[in-house]
């Protein structure tokens, strides 16, 4: 038997924390944050504390998804959320709550949003994430550095 993964980088956490949110929403939402951790710790074999930070992090966002949808529809011109595909929906409810949190700079959640983009939203869907996440820093006024955005990098196998 293989030793357990074990998740370090905060780009291993978000990319973990936005399965959790699949999951979450591929089950509507009835099954518990425990009861996925403990989908990934058998089915994956990953070490997942139940307090994990990718745990966490899908916890409040999908407790707080309401009035994270409430800060994209102002910026959907011709479009209605429900309309947007699932992984780009998950992956900008997730990038604005770590935004509104200001814990990191604005350009590495942008960044990341934007690899979890490439890699599992739909085709150049990082550019409308990217469009998205700029509107709202400017909406809630963080500081953001157009030079480090990462532009067309493929996604990172």
């Amino acid at each position: 038997m293989k030793d357990k993964q074990i998740i370090k980088s905060m780009r291993d956490i978000r990319a973990l924390a936005f399965h959790f949110l699949y999951v979450a929403e591929a089950f509507d939402y009835v099954i518990s944050m425990d009861e996925i951790v403990e989908m990934f710790r058998t089915g994956f074999n990953i070490e997942i504390d139940d307090d994990s930070k990718a745990a966490i992090i899908a916890f409040n966002v999908i407790d707080q998804r309401e009035e994270l949808d409430k800060n994209i529809e102002p910026l959907l011109k011709n479009w209605k959320l429900n309309r947007l595909g699932c992984c780009t929906r998950l992956i900008l409810r997730m990038s604005i709550w770590e935004l509104l949190k200001k814990e990191t700079p604005p350009s590495i959640i942008i960044n990341e949003a934007i690899e979890l983009a490439k890699c599992f939203a739909e085709k150049d869907s990082y550019k409308f994430i990217n469009g998205i996440l700029d509107e709202i820093c400017k909406k809630f006024n963080l500081c953001l550095e157009k030079k480090d955005i990462i532009k067309d990098q493929p996604c990172e196998d």
